[in-house]
Protein backbone atom coordinates (compact mmCIF):
# COMPACT_ATOMS: atom_id res chain seq x y z
CA UNK A 1 0.00 0.00 0.00
CA UNK A 2 2.87 2.38 0.77
CA UNK A 3 4.47 1.70 -2.62
CA UNK A 4 1.12 2.14 -4.36
CA UNK A 5 0.54 5.50 -2.68
CA UNK A 6 4.01 6.73 -3.68
CA UNK A 7 3.39 5.62 -7.25
CA UNK A 8 0.02 7.41 -7.32
CA UNK A 9 1.50 10.65 -5.94
CA UNK A 10 4.21 10.57 -8.62
CA UNK A 11 1.60 10.15 -11.38
CA UNK A 12 -0.70 12.97 -10.22
CA UNK A 13 1.27 15.12 -7.75
CA UNK A 14 -1.57 17.64 -7.37
CA UNK A 15 -3.50 14.89 -5.50
CA UNK A 16 -0.61 13.99 -3.18
CA UNK A 17 -1.91 15.93 -0.15
CA UNK A 18 -5.22 14.10 -0.24
CA UNK A 19 -3.58 10.73 -0.90
CA UNK A 20 -1.31 10.94 2.14
CA UNK A 21 -3.93 12.53 4.41
CA UNK A 22 -6.36 9.58 4.10
CA UNK A 23 -5.48 6.86 6.65
CA UNK A 24 -5.13 3.29 5.31
CA UNK A 25 -6.84 0.69 7.52
CA UNK A 26 -6.23 -3.00 6.83
CA UNK A 27 -9.64 -4.59 7.28
CA UNK A 28 -10.20 -8.30 6.71
CA UNK A 29 -13.98 -7.93 7.01
CA UNK A 30 -14.66 -5.30 4.37
CA UNK A 31 -14.07 -7.64 1.40
CA UNK A 32 -12.99 -4.78 -0.85
CA UNK A 33 -10.73 -1.73 -1.08
CA UNK A 34 -12.95 1.24 -0.46
CA UNK A 35 -13.29 4.65 1.23
CA UNK A 36 -15.77 5.77 3.87
CA UNK A 37 -17.29 9.22 4.38
CA UNK A 38 -14.61 10.10 6.98
CA UNK A 39 -11.82 9.65 4.42
CA UNK A 40 -10.55 6.30 5.69
CA UNK A 41 -9.24 3.84 3.09
CA UNK A 42 -10.33 0.31 4.07
CA UNK A 43 -8.27 -2.44 2.46
CA UNK A 44 -8.84 -6.19 2.64
CA UNK A 45 -5.36 -7.81 2.50
CA UNK A 46 -6.70 -10.58 0.26
CA UNK A 47 -7.70 -7.97 -2.34
CA UNK A 48 -4.50 -5.97 -1.91
CA UNK A 49 -2.49 -9.09 -2.83
CA UNK A 50 -4.35 -9.30 -6.16
CA UNK A 51 -2.68 -6.19 -7.58
CA UNK A 52 0.76 -4.93 -8.43
CA UNK A 53 1.76 -1.55 -6.94
CA UNK A 54 0.87 0.51 -10.09
CA UNK A 55 -2.55 -1.16 -10.36
CA UNK A 56 -3.22 -0.51 -6.70
CA UNK A 57 -1.97 3.07 -7.10
CA UNK A 58 -4.45 3.65 -9.91
CA UNK A 59 -7.23 2.35 -7.66
CA UNK A 60 -6.12 4.68 -4.86
CA UNK A 61 -6.29 7.65 -7.25
CA UNK A 62 -9.77 6.53 -8.22
CA UNK A 63 -10.96 6.20 -4.61
CA UNK A 64 -9.46 9.49 -3.44
CA UNK A 65 -11.23 11.17 -6.36
CA UNK A 66 -14.59 10.04 -4.96
CA UNK A 67 -13.71 11.84 -1.72
CA UNK A 68 -12.37 15.01 -3.32
CA UNK A 69 -15.42 15.35 -5.56
CA UNK A 70 -17.74 14.81 -2.55
CA UNK A 71 -19.71 12.03 -4.24
CA UNK A 72 -21.27 10.96 -0.93
CA UNK A 73 -22.63 14.45 -0.22
CA UNK A 74 -23.88 14.77 -3.78
CA UNK A 75 -25.62 11.38 -3.53
CA UNK A 76 -27.44 12.61 -0.43
CA UNK A 77 -28.56 15.78 -2.23
CA UNK A 78 -29.85 13.79 -5.22
CA UNK A 79 -31.76 11.42 -2.93
CA UNK A 80 -29.83 8.18 -3.48
CA UNK A 81 -31.28 5.84 -0.81
CA UNK A 82 -32.04 2.34 -2.09
CA UNK A 83 -29.36 -0.30 -2.64
CA UNK A 84 -29.98 -0.48 -6.38
CA UNK A 85 -29.77 3.33 -6.57
CA UNK A 86 -26.45 3.30 -4.71
CA UNK A 87 -25.03 0.68 -7.06
CA UNK A 88 -25.98 2.75 -10.10
CA UNK A 89 -24.66 5.95 -8.47
CA UNK A 90 -21.38 4.14 -7.78
CA UNK A 91 -21.01 3.24 -11.46
CA UNK A 92 -21.89 6.81 -12.53
CA UNK A 93 -19.34 8.23 -10.11
CA UNK A 94 -16.74 5.83 -11.46
CA UNK A 95 -17.45 7.08 -14.98
CA UNK A 96 -17.06 10.74 -13.94
CA UNK A 97 -13.63 9.97 -12.48
CA UNK A 98 -12.33 7.46 -14.98
CA UNK A 99 -12.67 9.59 -18.10
CA UNK A 100 -9.99 11.87 -16.61
CA UNK A 101 -7.84 8.95 -15.45
CA UNK A 102 -8.08 7.31 -18.87
CA UNK A 103 -6.68 10.45 -20.54
CA UNK A 104 -3.50 10.03 -18.50
CA UNK A 105 -3.36 6.26 -18.99
CA UNK A 106 -4.18 5.42 -15.37
CA UNK A 107 -7.36 3.39 -15.48
CA UNK A 108 -7.87 1.20 -12.38
CA UNK A 109 -8.10 -2.57 -12.91
CA UNK A 110 -11.50 -2.61 -11.14
CA UNK A 111 -14.28 0.00 -10.90
CA UNK A 112 -13.27 0.81 -14.46
CA UNK A 113 -16.60 2.08 -15.85
CA UNK A 114 -16.33 4.73 -18.56
CA UNK A 115 -19.17 6.91 -19.92
CA UNK A 116 -19.37 5.06 -23.23
CA UNK A 117 -20.00 1.81 -21.34
CA UNK A 118 -23.59 2.97 -20.90
CA UNK A 119 -23.88 5.21 -23.96
CA UNK A 120 -23.13 8.55 -22.26
CA UNK A 121 -20.99 11.46 -23.38
CA UNK A 122 -17.50 11.94 -21.98
CA UNK A 123 -16.93 14.87 -19.63
CA UNK A 124 -20.30 15.01 -17.87
CA UNK A 125 -20.97 14.89 -14.13
CA UNK A 126 -22.23 11.99 -12.05
CA UNK A 127 -25.67 13.65 -11.75
CA UNK A 128 -26.07 13.66 -15.54
CA UNK A 129 -25.07 10.00 -15.83
CA UNK A 130 -27.40 9.05 -12.96
CA UNK A 131 -30.43 10.38 -14.86
CA UNK A 132 -29.93 7.70 -17.51
CA UNK A 133 -31.60 4.29 -17.11
CA UNK A 134 -29.55 1.98 -14.88
CA UNK A 135 -27.23 -0.26 -16.88
CA UNK A 136 -26.63 -3.08 -14.43
CA UNK A 137 -25.08 -3.53 -10.97
CA UNK A 138 -21.64 -2.30 -10.01
CA UNK A 139 -18.62 -4.57 -10.26
CA UNK A 140 -16.72 -3.01 -7.33
CA UNK A 141 -17.88 -1.50 -4.05
CA UNK A 142 -16.12 1.86 -3.57
CA UNK A 143 -17.67 2.40 -0.12
CA UNK A 144 -19.77 5.00 1.65
CA UNK A 145 -17.36 7.71 0.50
CA UNK A 146 -18.90 7.21 -2.92
CA UNK A 147 -22.64 6.46 -2.43
CA UNK A 148 -23.33 7.62 1.18
CA UNK A 149 -24.60 4.17 2.18
CA UNK A 150 -23.61 2.90 5.62
CA UNK A 151 -21.10 0.04 5.80
CA UNK A 152 -20.33 -2.11 8.90
CA UNK A 153 -16.67 -1.14 8.73
CA UNK A 154 -17.21 2.65 8.63
CA UNK A 155 -15.44 4.50 11.46
CA UNK A 156 -14.39 7.96 12.57
CA UNK A 157 -11.71 9.69 10.56
CA UNK A 158 -10.87 13.20 9.42
CA UNK A 159 -13.11 16.01 10.76
CA UNK A 160 -15.36 17.76 8.27
CA UNK A 161 -13.35 21.01 8.36
CA UNK A 162 -10.12 19.18 7.61
CA UNK A 163 -11.71 17.40 4.65
CA UNK A 164 -12.84 20.71 3.19
CA UNK A 165 -9.40 22.25 3.70
CA UNK A 166 -7.88 19.29 1.84
CA UNK A 167 -10.26 19.91 -1.05
CA UNK A 168 -9.29 23.58 -1.16
CA UNK A 169 -5.58 22.75 -0.93
CA UNK A 170 -5.92 20.24 -3.77
CA UNK A 171 -7.79 22.78 -5.93
CA UNK A 172 -5.02 25.33 -5.33
CA UNK A 173 -2.36 22.78 -6.23
CA UNK A 174 -4.21 21.95 -9.45
CA UNK A 175 -4.15 25.63 -10.39
CA UNK A 176 -0.42 25.81 -9.63
CA UNK A 177 0.38 22.68 -11.66
CA UNK A 178 -1.64 23.94 -14.60
CA UNK A 179 0.12 27.33 -14.46
CA UNK A 180 3.57 25.71 -14.36
CA UNK A 181 2.91 23.07 -17.02
CA UNK A 182 -0.26 23.69 -19.04
CA UNK A 183 -1.79 20.52 -20.41
CA UNK A 184 -0.62 18.21 -17.64
CA UNK A 185 -3.87 18.42 -15.63
CA UNK A 186 -6.97 16.73 -17.14
CA UNK A 187 -9.87 19.02 -18.03
CA UNK A 188 -12.24 17.46 -15.51
CA UNK A 189 -9.91 18.28 -12.63
CA UNK A 190 -9.44 21.82 -13.91
CA UNK A 191 -13.21 22.37 -14.04
CA UNK A 192 -13.57 20.92 -10.55
CA UNK A 193 -10.82 23.16 -9.17
CA UNK A 194 -12.33 26.22 -10.83
CA UNK A 195 -15.75 25.62 -9.25
CA UNK A 196 -14.23 25.05 -5.83
CA UNK A 197 -11.54 27.72 -5.93
CA UNK A 198 -11.87 30.11 -8.88
CA UNK A 199 -8.52 31.26 -10.20
CA UNK A 200 -7.98 34.91 -9.36
CA UNK A 201 -5.80 36.84 -11.80
CA UNK A 202 -4.70 40.33 -10.84
CA UNK A 203 -5.50 42.23 -14.04
CA UNK A 204 -3.33 45.15 -12.93
CA UNK A 205 -0.22 42.98 -12.90
CA UNK A 206 -1.12 41.45 -16.28
CA UNK A 207 -1.80 44.87 -17.85
CA UNK A 208 1.40 46.31 -16.38
CA UNK A 209 3.45 43.40 -17.71
CA UNK A 210 2.10 43.76 -21.24
CA UNK A 211 2.52 47.54 -21.29
CA UNK A 212 6.10 47.34 -20.01
CA UNK A 213 6.96 44.62 -22.51
CA UNK A 214 5.69 46.60 -25.49
CA UNK A 215 7.35 49.82 -24.31
CA UNK A 216 10.65 48.03 -23.70
CA UNK A 217 10.47 46.56 -27.19
CA UNK A 218 10.05 50.02 -28.72
CA UNK A 219 12.63 51.73 -26.50
CA UNK A 220 15.17 49.05 -27.35
CA UNK A 221 15.04 49.69 -31.08
CA UNK A 222 17.94 51.67 -32.49
CA UNK A 223 17.63 53.45 -35.84
CA UNK A 224 19.56 55.98 -37.90
CA UNK A 225 18.65 59.66 -38.14
CA UNK A 226 20.02 62.69 -40.01
CA UNK A 227 18.46 65.17 -37.61
CA UNK A 228 21.74 65.50 -35.72
CA UNK A 229 25.33 64.91 -36.82
CA UNK A 230 27.11 61.68 -36.19
CA UNK A 231 29.86 61.59 -33.57
CA UNK A 232 32.11 60.04 -36.23
CA UNK A 233 31.45 62.71 -38.86
CA UNK A 234 35.00 64.08 -38.58
CA UNK A 235 36.44 60.80 -39.85
CA UNK A 236 34.79 61.15 -43.28
CA UNK A 237 34.97 64.58 -44.83
CA UNK A 238 32.85 64.13 -47.98
CA UNK A 239 30.03 61.90 -46.63
CA UNK A 240 27.20 62.95 -44.33
CA UNK A 241 26.92 60.18 -41.75
CA UNK A 242 23.72 59.49 -39.79
CA UNK A 243 23.61 59.38 -36.03
CA UNK A 244 22.13 56.52 -34.05
CA UNK A 245 18.75 57.26 -32.57
CA UNK A 246 16.84 55.42 -29.84
CA UNK A 247 13.11 56.16 -30.26
CA UNK A 248 11.02 57.27 -27.28
CA UNK A 249 7.81 55.23 -26.93
CA UNK A 250 4.53 57.05 -27.51
CA UNK A 251 1.29 55.66 -26.14
CA UNK A 252 -2.29 56.32 -27.21
CA UNK A 253 -5.16 55.38 -24.91
CA UNK A 254 -8.51 54.97 -26.64
CA UNK A 255 -11.27 55.45 -24.07
CA UNK A 256 -14.76 54.19 -24.78
CA UNK A 257 -17.03 57.10 -23.81
CA UNK A 258 -20.26 55.68 -25.24
CA UNK A 259 -23.54 55.67 -23.35
CA UNK A 260 -22.93 52.22 -21.86
CA UNK A 261 -19.77 53.30 -20.04
CA UNK A 262 -19.60 54.51 -16.43
CA UNK A 263 -17.35 57.46 -15.67
CA UNK A 264 -16.30 56.08 -12.28
CA UNK A 265 -15.14 52.74 -13.66
CA UNK A 266 -13.39 54.36 -16.61
CA UNK A 267 -11.62 56.83 -14.33
CA UNK A 268 -10.46 53.94 -12.15
CA UNK A 269 -9.01 52.13 -15.13
CA UNK A 270 -7.35 55.31 -16.40
CA UNK A 271 -5.77 55.83 -13.00
CA UNK A 272 -4.33 52.31 -13.14
CA UNK A 273 -2.95 52.90 -16.64
CA UNK A 274 -1.52 56.22 -15.49
CA UNK A 275 0.34 54.50 -12.67
CA UNK A 276 1.66 51.83 -15.02
CA UNK A 277 2.93 54.39 -17.51
CA UNK A 278 4.51 56.49 -14.78
CA UNK A 279 6.37 53.48 -13.38
CA UNK A 280 7.44 52.58 -16.92
CA UNK A 281 9.34 55.91 -17.05
CA UNK A 282 7.49 57.69 -19.87
CA UNK A 283 8.15 61.39 -20.17
CA UNK A 284 5.29 63.82 -19.77
CA UNK A 285 3.50 64.44 -23.03
CA UNK A 286 4.18 61.00 -24.47
CA UNK A 287 0.68 59.79 -23.58
CA UNK A 288 -2.36 60.88 -25.57
CA UNK A 289 -5.93 59.95 -24.69
CA UNK A 290 -8.72 59.77 -27.26
CA UNK A 291 -12.36 59.99 -26.13
CA UNK A 292 -14.32 57.87 -28.60
CA UNK A 293 -17.88 56.62 -29.03
CA UNK A 294 -18.59 56.28 -32.76
CA UNK A 295 -16.46 59.38 -33.42
CA UNK A 296 -13.32 60.83 -31.88
CA UNK A 297 -14.44 63.69 -29.65
CA UNK A 298 -11.19 64.72 -27.98
CA UNK A 299 -7.47 64.05 -28.19
CA UNK A 300 -5.58 65.16 -25.09
CA UNK A 301 -1.96 64.96 -24.03
CA UNK A 302 -2.14 64.01 -20.40
CA UNK A 303 0.21 63.71 -17.44
CA UNK A 304 -2.47 62.41 -15.05
CA UNK A 305 -5.89 60.79 -15.27
CA UNK A 306 -7.65 63.98 -14.14
CA UNK A 307 -6.61 65.69 -17.40
CA UNK A 308 -8.74 63.35 -19.52
CA UNK A 309 -11.76 64.89 -21.26
CA UNK A 310 -14.45 62.18 -21.29
CA UNK A 311 -16.63 63.53 -24.09
CA UNK A 312 -19.13 61.41 -26.01
CA UNK A 313 -22.14 59.39 -24.90
CA UNK A 314 -23.46 57.96 -28.18
CA UNK A 315 -22.96 54.57 -29.84
CA UNK A 316 -19.72 52.62 -29.88
CA UNK A 317 -17.06 51.91 -32.51
CA UNK A 318 -13.59 51.37 -31.13
CA UNK A 319 -12.34 50.74 -34.65
CA UNK A 320 -12.68 54.46 -35.32
CA UNK A 321 -10.64 55.22 -32.23
CA UNK A 322 -7.87 52.77 -33.17
CA UNK A 323 -7.70 54.20 -36.70
CA UNK A 324 -7.48 57.75 -35.33
CA UNK A 325 -4.80 56.74 -32.85
CA UNK A 326 -2.56 55.24 -35.56
CA UNK A 327 -2.84 58.48 -37.58
CA UNK A 328 -1.46 60.61 -34.77
CA UNK A 329 1.97 62.19 -35.20
CA UNK A 330 4.29 61.06 -33.84
CA UNK A 331 2.75 57.66 -34.39
CA UNK A 332 2.16 55.69 -31.18
CA UNK A 333 3.97 52.40 -30.75
CA UNK A 334 1.31 51.14 -28.32
CA UNK A 335 -2.47 51.63 -28.35
CA UNK A 336 -4.40 50.76 -25.18
CA UNK A 337 -8.17 50.45 -25.65
CA UNK A 338 -10.43 50.68 -22.57
CA UNK A 339 -13.98 49.54 -23.32
CA UNK A 340 -16.86 47.50 -21.96
CA UNK A 341 -16.73 45.32 -25.08
CA UNK A 342 -20.00 46.43 -26.69
CA UNK A 343 -18.33 47.46 -29.92
CA UNK A 344 -17.45 46.05 -33.34
CA UNK A 345 -13.76 45.58 -34.11
CA UNK A 346 -11.68 46.04 -37.26
CA UNK A 347 -10.96 42.86 -39.18
CA UNK A 348 -7.26 43.69 -39.55
CA UNK A 349 -4.68 44.81 -37.03
CA UNK A 350 -3.31 48.37 -37.42
CA UNK A 351 0.12 48.60 -38.99
CA UNK A 352 3.07 49.60 -36.89
CA UNK A 353 1.38 49.60 -33.48
CA UNK A 354 0.64 47.00 -30.84
CA UNK A 355 -2.89 46.99 -29.39
CA UNK A 356 -3.89 46.03 -25.85
CA UNK A 357 -7.64 45.82 -25.17
CA UNK A 358 -8.78 46.22 -21.56
CA UNK A 359 -12.35 44.91 -21.27
CA UNK A 360 -14.11 46.50 -18.29
CA UNK A 361 -16.24 43.68 -16.88
CA UNK A 362 -19.36 44.40 -14.84
CA UNK A 363 -21.49 41.83 -12.99
CA UNK A 364 -24.89 41.04 -14.41
CA UNK A 365 -24.11 42.36 -17.88
CA UNK A 366 -24.41 40.15 -20.96
CA UNK A 367 -21.14 39.46 -22.83
CA UNK A 368 -20.10 41.96 -25.49
CA UNK A 369 -18.44 41.35 -28.84
CA UNK A 370 -15.49 38.97 -28.91
CA UNK A 371 -12.22 40.95 -28.83
CA UNK A 372 -10.10 40.75 -31.99
CA UNK A 373 -7.61 37.87 -32.20
CA UNK A 374 -4.81 40.24 -33.26
CA UNK A 375 -4.95 42.22 -29.99
CA UNK A 376 -3.84 41.33 -26.47
CA UNK A 377 -7.03 41.15 -24.39
CA UNK A 378 -7.05 41.69 -20.62
CA UNK A 379 -10.30 41.36 -18.60
CA UNK A 380 -10.50 44.17 -16.03
CA UNK A 381 -12.45 43.02 -13.01
CA UNK A 382 -15.37 44.95 -11.50
CA UNK A 383 -14.03 47.13 -8.70
CA UNK A 384 -16.98 49.51 -8.62
CA UNK A 385 -20.75 48.85 -8.49
CA UNK A 386 -22.49 48.72 -11.84
CA UNK A 387 -25.87 50.08 -12.84
CA UNK A 388 -28.32 48.59 -15.34
CA UNK A 389 -26.81 46.89 -18.40
CA UNK A 390 -27.26 48.50 -21.81
CA UNK A 391 -30.25 47.60 -23.93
Amino acid sequence: MAAARLWAAAQQPYLASALFAAPVLLDTECGTIAVDRAWNIHADPAHVDRFEAPQLGALLLHLISHLLRAHADRAQRVGVEEDNQREWWNRCGDAEINDDLARTGILPPVAADLPFDFGANVGELVEAYYERPAAGPRQWDCGSGCDDGDRPWDCDGLPHDQRQLLRLDTAAEIHRCHAREPGTVPGGWLRWAETLLPAQVDWRRVLAAHVRRELASTAGRVDYTYRRPSRRQDTVADVVMPALHRPTPNVAIVCDTSGSMHDELLARALAEVEGILTRAGLRQGNVRVLAVDTNVHAVTRVTRAADVALAGGGGTDMGAGIAAATELRPKPSLVVVLTDGYTPWPAQAPKGAKVIVGVLEQPGWPPGWDPPPWATTIPIGPDLPASAPPA
